[in-house]
């Protein structure tokens, strides 16, 4: 029975729903016996390393409900990875702030930061618990059935590519192509979600190209012009990691961040969707257009996805309970226990198995 306070940060990009887990943790905590208060540090790790903490305490009943309702990270982000000088600074921290409890909403990389934390903690002797709660759109983390954040991009994008393909169907004698990027460096969940809105053969995408597969130019243009014969246009929807089967991105991107993973788009470069419009307008000489909607799928908080919001609440709350009953070192996961009607149980899995480790789409659902 650990006293003291607690702390909560987000990382990496945001989602239409991650302010919802940092609700369900904010509450949690308040309703603890064992929490005296409950800090947050702004802009993730990098922030709680330069002080950069406040008083989620002072925050009304009202203002903190409304987080379950708001888009993009309320506490702001970073995208830092440890370095080895860096823990006794966080521990110097975690004295000074009485931190017994720390929690961490965000991706593979975000657990990663957790896990080393709560292991040197554990070899300095210094007791506290810490618990990862999930969060990515690219669905790409290992122990779980699906990611809060997945089921609201997804369900942004499919929109999307749904309206996009009307517009692009009325408008061939003009455009004969259309190209719809999404997020997703490593995996195509994303990509793939664009499908989920078709109800006929001719709907918007045509063409999908994931991450997992290999990016074939010959049989990328053949297939284009295959269904152009067809349709009199075509749609294209892409993953921004696609590479060629060397593991060059088809971006041609050559930027990285600190954890070494390509910044795809995030430095003004090409894009995936970019170079395949090339690609088309110079072998047939259409014209086209491409779209990359980087962070709007990420935040769009109008086509919020109703599960997904009860979920990351809900993955929020577990994370106190579970740390409130001795838990460490381990994330929050969603295990699925029926698909028709659908319903979930929240169970846990070694931070460990999730750290730096991207889950790709299965063959089976392609």
């Amino acid at each position: 029975m650990l006293k003291g306070n607690a702390i909560v940060g987000q990382s990496g990009g945001p989602t239409a729903v991650i302010n919802a887990s940092l609700c369900g943790v904010i509450e949690g905590c308040r309703e603890s016996s064992q929490i005296e208060r409950c800090l947050g540090m702004r802009f993730g790790i990098q922030g709680f390393l330069e002080s950069d903490v406040i008083d989620l305490d002072r925050e009304s009943a009202e203002t903190i409900s409304r987080l379950r309702t708001t888009p993009s990270s309320a506490l702001g982000s970073c995208r830092y990875k440890l370095r080895d000088e860096d823990f006794p600074r966080l521990l110097e921290q975690l004295k000074r702030y009485n931190i017994r409890y720390f929690f961490l909403i965000g991706g593979n990389d975000t657990m990663d930061t957790i896990h080393r934390l709560e292991e040197f903690c554990r070899k300095a002797n210094y007791p506290m618990l810490g618990v990862g709660i999930p969060k990515t759109v690219d669905n790409d983390l290992f122990g779980t059935d699906h990611t809060p954040g997945y089921g609201s991009a997804a369900r942004y994008v499919a929109i999307s590519v749904r309206q996009a393909g009307m517009l692009a169907r009325d408008m061939k004698r003009v455009d004969q192509f259309v190209i719809f990027q999404t997020v997703g460096r490593s995996a195509g969940w994303l990509a793939a979600a664009s499908a989920l809105a078709r109800s006929a053969e001719d709907d918007a995408p045509h063409l999908i190209l994931l991450p997992e597969r290999p990016f074939d130019r010959d049989r990328f243009l053949a297939a284009v012009k295959q269904t152009y014969d067809k349709y009199g246009w075509c749609s294209i929807v892409c993953g921004e990691g696609i590479t060629y089967p060397d593991g060059t991105p088809v971006s041609a991107a050559r930027v990285t961040d600190q954890f070494s993973n390509i910044e795809f788009g995030a430095m003004g470069g090409t894009s995936a969707a970019m170079m395949l419009h090339r690609m088309i307008s110079q072998a047939f000489g259409w014209r086209g257009e491409f779209q990359v909607c980087e962070s709007l799928q990420m935040c769009a908080a109008d086509r919020v996805s109703d599960i997904d919001l009860e979920e990351a609440y809900a993955c929020g709350r577990e994370a106190v309970r579970l740390a409130n009953e001795g838990v460490s070192g381990m994330m929050v996961s969603i295990q699925r226990e029926s698909s028709s009607p659908y319903r979930y149980r929240l169970g846990v899995v070694p931070l460990a198995e999730v750290a730096i480790k991207a889950k790709p789409m299965p063959d089976e659902f392609y």
